[in-house]
């Protein structure tokens, strides 16, 4: 079978990958040359994934995968290219309009189109079949619709691929089958079929569900903030209850789901997600907050220029990935309050906005050290030793590991 995979990224490459190494004659194409000219050197752009690597030098080598710029004609399209929102919070769809348009001429009948970016509820119905009908092919009739939204996690991506549950919606029976038997060829969960719109907002609300719970950690930690006590001895406590499970407050939200899904239910339906748009506002405020932490405690010191140390770049730990991290936003608070802030991250400094700095240059002769990050390497850190490096030995850690 014949697979075109539309966008390289994070879900598209190891998508694609996967796919050909099941046997497929897979073309990813991407609008990046850069991108497509790595692939086809099997030197995949992403870095940090378990077996990537590996995976993409096997399919290149043997013929089964081809990155290029152009549109191909295939028995199935996969569309995998990013849905950001806008200043507005607003689902930007520029991405997915432009996949479709493009597969839209090279639709034949028989083919089967999937969608596995991440969309606003009522998305491929009333946006992208229109679309791909330009053709002059009729959905479900002459060809097959699904949508299969990704579920996965930066770092365990190629793993998570393979194990994880998928849920598949189709425009009608036989397009959710044909999209299940192609899954099926690589994916060793179990698949679920239902409708469009049903599978469409099933991905939102897996993410609108984690942000709210994320959301009330950060709330509560703003509460203990507030009183002067450990919001995680409150955690830790509260979590031997045997039906309570708070999780981890932080810096903010980032990366591309759960940071940005949960508008897409906002905008779709206002009056009903009030809930979902303060846990949203929580997650969102947060990097300020942190950053005022860090003003008060260097006020304390009545210093004409304080220096202030942040651990952690990345939207979570032990990746690369900087995708809407909340970390970025605490560090360009911190320059806006007039401070000078040395950066240090062992996995995002290659892609930095900001020079990057090891370790023990960062913390030397710092006022206040942040901890923004959870890797590894910080939860090994001799702190004694950090302190001596300081010049004021103020040390906020917005992850925990350090203050239980």
């Amino acid at each position: 079978m014949k697979v075109c995979v539309v966008g390289l990224g994070y879900i598209g490459l190891p998508t694609a990958t996967l796919a050909a190494s099941a046997g497929h004659e897979v073309v990813g194409v991407d609008t990046n040359e850069s991108i497509v000219e790595a692939v086809n050197s099997a030197a995949p752009h992403i870095r940090g994934e378990a077996g990537l690597d590996e995976l993409v030098k096997q399919v290149v080598e043997n013929g089964k995968l081809v990155a290029s710029s152009t549109m191909v004609e295939a028995d199935v399209f996969l569309v995998a290219v990013p849905t950001p929102i806008t200043e507005a919070k607003k689902a930007d769809l520029s991405y997915v309009v432009a996949a479709s348009e493009s597969v839209a001429p090279f639709l034949r009948k028989g083919n089967l189109f999937v969608v596995e970016s991440t969309i606003p509820p009522g998305c491929t119905k009333e946006l992208i079949i229109p679309i791909l009908e330009k053709s002059g092919l009729q959905a479900g009739t002459d060809f097959s619709v699904a949508h299969c939204p990704e579920r996965v996690i930066p770092g365990n991506i190629l793993y998570e691929l393979v194990n994880n549950d998928r849920v598949i919606g189709g425009l009608d029976e036989l397009s959710a089958q044909r999209a299940k038997e192609f899954y099926s060829t690589f994916v060793k969960g179990d698949i679920f079929t239902t409708g469009l719109i049903e599978a469409e907002l099933t991905k939102l609300a897996e993410n609108a569900y984690r942000d709210v719970n994320i959301a009330f950690a950060n709330e509560l930690a703003l509460i203990c903030e507030t009183l002067g006590i450990n919001v995680w001895e409150v955690i830790r406590l509260a979590n031997r209850h045997p039906r309570v499970n708070i999780l981890k407050p932080g810096p903010g939200v980032g990366g591309h789901c759960i940071a940005v899904d949960p508008w897409f239910l906002v905008e779709k339906c206002p009056r009903e997600t009030r809930l979902i748009a303060a846990a949203r506002r929580v997650n969102d405020d947060r990097p300020e907050r942190i950053a005022a932490m860090v003003q008060a405690e260097i006020t304390k010191l009545n210093l004409d220029k304080a220096t202030v140390a942040c651990l952690g770049l990345t939207y979570k730990a032990d990746v690369d990935d900087m995708r809407g991290s909340p970390s970025v936003a605490v560090i360009a608070s911190l320059i806006r309050k007039g401070y000078e802030v040395k950066v240090c991250d062992p996995y995002a400094c290659e892609e930095s906005l900001y020079k990057c700095v090891p370790i023990h240059e960062a913390v030397k002769g710092a006022d206040a050290l942040v901890l923004l990050v959870d890797h590894k390497e910080y939860r090994e850190l001799d702190l004694q030793q950090i302190r001596k490096l300081m010049r004021h030995d103020i040390i906020i850690d917005t992850r925990g590991i350090w203050n239980r």
